[in-house]
């Protein structure tokens, strides 16, 4: 079993990231929730920092987190190995406990000044669509996965259990980016379990107290649960402003850019206040 986990996990995320990625960008074109996304000024930028990002991954860390749960469970690390957890258990609790994971992350990207300045990268992307699911800053995403690591490995997830996990995360990301319309009464339905695009797009919002909202990747529960729900933007969806008021120019979305935007400051009244919800 491990070995044929980490024989798959290449092939599965990349055939259902690419078969998610083609489905939502149809969809985008067929039925868009709203009408100002410039496929061509932004698209290749997305594209080439996600490029970017799974080389610093490789270059950086020694191995990633499936690999990681495959040791973990070699040398008996973890509550669950230490426990003798069967895996028709381990596995939901696993899936659970990182999807919490990644939702502290997010606060913690939002709050703290140092890791802002690499997570609005995501956040100054004017328009949002698939492709925005794909920009995140290269320091960002090893840090990222290095929190995600130490988690499995604490918590002793067994190996297809992350796969899982990397699959849902990477699936929700990109359903939930989307530039795309859902029925109300449907997305009323879908967001008491996911995320669904109207939930996560309130996130990206220009309006601070919006953006310090709406955490969630995958599961929509931790922002109930947390008191971090917003259901509408007050502006609307289709007249809301999205991104933020800082790096709007037209050249601030080329690549070189984006990589380099961390060592930039932004005026106080315009980064998201770290004590608003």
């Amino acid at each position: 079993m491990p070995d044929t986990t980490l024989a798959l996990e290449g092939p599965v995320r990349a055939g259902v990231f690419l078969g998610l990625f083609a489905a939502m960008a149809l969809w985008e074109a067929w039925t868009p929730r709203r009408r100002d996304t410039l496929r061509r000024g932004r698209w290749p930028h997305n594209i080439a920092l996600i490029v970017v990002d799974s080389v610093a991954l490789r270059l950086v860390l020694p191995l990633l987190a499936v690999e990681a749960a495959l040791r973990a469970e070699a040398h008996g690390w973890g509550l669950l190995n230490l426990l003798d957890v069967p895996l028709w258990l381990a596995l939901p609790v696993s899936v659970l406990a990182l999807d919490l994971a990644i939702y502290a992350q997010h606060v913690a990207f939002h709050h703290v000044p140092v890791l802002w300045r690499l997570h609005r990268v995501h956040h100054t992307d004017t328009a949002v669509d698939v492709t925005t699911a794909l920009r995140f800053h290269p320091v960002e995403i090893v840090l990222s996965m290095a929190i995600k690591m130490a988690v499995v490995i604490a918590l002793g997830a067994p190996a297809v259990a992350v796969l899982v996990f990397e699959v849902l995360l990477n699936g929700a990301a990109l359903f939930n980016h989307g530039n795309v319309a859902l029925p109300a009464r449907l997305d009323r339905s879908l967001r008491r379990v996911v995320v669904t695009p109207d939930m996560h797009r309130v996130h990206h919002s220009v309006h601070p107290h919006e953006t310090n909202s709406n955490y969630g990747f995958a599961l929509s529960w931790w922002d109930r649960m947390f008191g971090t729900y917003t259901a509408q933007p007050a502006d609307g969806h289709t007249a809301m402003t999205l991104g933020l008021a800082v790096f709007r120019a037209p050249g601030d979305g080329r690549l070189d850019r984006l990589l380099i935007q961390p060592l930039h400051t932004e005026a106080p009244e315009q980064t998201p206040p770290p004590d608003s919800a």
